[in-house]
């Protein structure tokens, strides 16, 4: 089935941010949490130390609207350059006024809000907030007041 992801990449605390994730939006991991040392070690990569071993291949999880998102560790040590910068945002479109602001409060927890929820010239009720792991979010609805 055709579907939307976003996939993110974060410097060792992709398990931390996931726990996060899936206790705002209420949801479970699909197919638990693969981590480095269960996939196969490329031919002629040195061994990975036990702490990489830790650390999150990949984890997907489903959080609104049947949007899935997706993340990794991408760390330095393994030949990852991560820039974390605002290229890109998630964006949630709500039914409610209601579940916009419990989104937008739960996510801006220990984040830094950018544009508080409000109403907007084009007619939505629209905020927008960068959360604590340095992902932006937009949350938006034109749900009535």
């Amino acid at each position: 089935m055709a579907h939307t992801s976003t996939y993110l990449n974060f410097d060792g605390n992709t398990e931390e941010a996931f726990t996060f994730y899936r206790s705002v939006f209420g949801t479970e991991f699909t197919g638990g949490i693969m981590r480095m040392g269960d996939a196969p070690q490329p031919e002629g990569m040195p061994p990975l130390t036990d702490a990489q071993k830790r650390l999150v291949v990949n984890v997907t999880l489903p959080i609104h609207a049947g949007h899935i998102l997706m993340g990794t560790d991408a760390e330095a040590a393994m030949g990852f350059n991560l820039i974390q910068g605002n290229n890109f945002s998630i964006v949630l479109v709500t039914d409610t006024r209601a579940e916009a602001d419990a989104l937008y409060a739960a996510l801006g927890e220990g984040g830094d809000a950018q544009m508080p929820m409000a109403d907007q010239f084009w007619g939505d009720y629209f905020g927008s907030l960068v959360d604590r792991f340095g992902i932006q979010w937009m949350v938006s609805t034109s749900a009535p007041a």
